[in-house]
């Protein structure tokens, strides 16, 4: 069965984590676009402010404080879309949590309770999502990483994650297409973004950690979001280098582990001392309503491949990013 998407302005959409980063940036977008927002997250106060926000601004939002490791909390979100507003046309799982350090120094609790916030909650969002959807149609918006594709040192916890959202989502959207479900599985993948996710990190590096460049900014993730939610789409990586990094891996996996380790790992290392455990997102909401990070290099305010992925000029795209990242990673090999 083929899927018909709404325009924005005619339809409710639910986002996870919409206090922070790119849910935060998504909201905003998508309330400038007409869209009926339903916008869950743990931090009351900024989720309250963010809501506020958007009513006096002529649109129309309804805050859930929700913790997405809880199925009763996704329960409550979708009961509060359809009291204020019949239901929703999209659902976006964007929730999630980082961790920084080796394997073999991070706790199993702490990556339990990461699988239970990035994993899980995505499970209990689009199970929920889909049992509303089968009857309307509308579209599922999956947050994975770039690292879905291709895994990071000292980010492990985090990548298994990821990996685990992109085997969930690909199985889900086959399922559903075999069903003949009218709903559009989408899973976004972006590289580095300028959000608060360093400073929301579990953190056991002994300094604080920053992003490794090509770093976006959070908006060109939330246009890849309000695109897939008009525009069916099977996924969309939101920066060429994540891309191209990706597919380098896969043509030469052991000379990209090899460019990576000299690469990455003393990058996600800055001059700066950690912050203090009781900052970190994992153990409690951030209450934070802020978009940006504090990434100290340049950030790009567009992505060329990702523009260019949605414009139908994917194949040049791919090619342009592949040899790049393919260029880099070599040039890292040799130092």
């Amino acid at each position: 069965m083929s899927t018909t998407l709404k325009k924005l302005n005619q339809q409710v959409m639910v986002i996870t984590g919409a206090s922070s980063g790119i849910g935060l940036s998504t909201a905003r977008m998508a309330a400038k676009k007409g869209v009926r927002l339903v916008l869950a997250a743990r931090s009351e106060d900024a989720l309250s402010q963010l809501a506020d926000e958007i009513v006096q601004a002529g649109g129309q939002a309804v805050p859930v404080v929700a913790d997405v490791s809880r199925e009763e909390d996704i329960q409550r979100i979708v009961e509060a879309a359809q009291q204020a507003f019949g239901g929703f046309d999209t659902w976006v799982n964007n929730a999630g949590v980082g961790m920084y350090g080796k394997l073999e120094d991070v706790s199993v609790e702490d990556m339990r309770r990461l699988f239970e916030i990035n994993f899980w909650g995505v499970v209990f969002g689009s199970r929920a999502a889909v049992a509303e959807l089968k009857s309307r149609g509308g579209a599922l918006i999956n947050v994975g990483s770039t690292v879905s594709e291709r895994a990071i040192p000292l980010q492990g916890a985090y990548s298994a994650s990821k990996h685990a959202i992109k085997g969930f989502t690909d199985a889900l959207r086959m399922e559903l297409e075999a069903d003949g479900a009218p709903i559009s599985v989408t899973l976004i993948k972006p590289g580095p973004i300028d959000t608060p996710f360093p400073l929301n990190a579990r953190n056991y590096l002994e300094t604080e950690p920053q992003h490794v460049p090509p770093v976006y900014v959070p908006e060109t993730v939330a246009r890849a979001i309000l695109h897939a939610a008009e525009h069916s789409a099977r996924d969309i990586f939101v920066g060429g280098g994540g891309k191209g990094i990706a597919a380098f891996g896969q043509l030469a996996p052991g000379a990209t582990d090899r460019a990576m380790r000299g690469f990455v790992i003393p990058r996600t290392k800055s001059q700066k001392p950690p912050l203090p455990r009781a900052a970190n997102a994992l153990d409690r909401p951030s209450e934070r309503l802020a978009e940006r990070g504090d990434y100290p290099g340049h950030v790009k305010a567009t992505s060329v491949y990702t523009t260019a992925a949605q414009t139908g000029l994917l194949r040049g795209a791919i090619l342009v990013s592949t040899g790049l990242a393919g260029w880099a990673l070599w040039r890292s090999s040799r130092k």
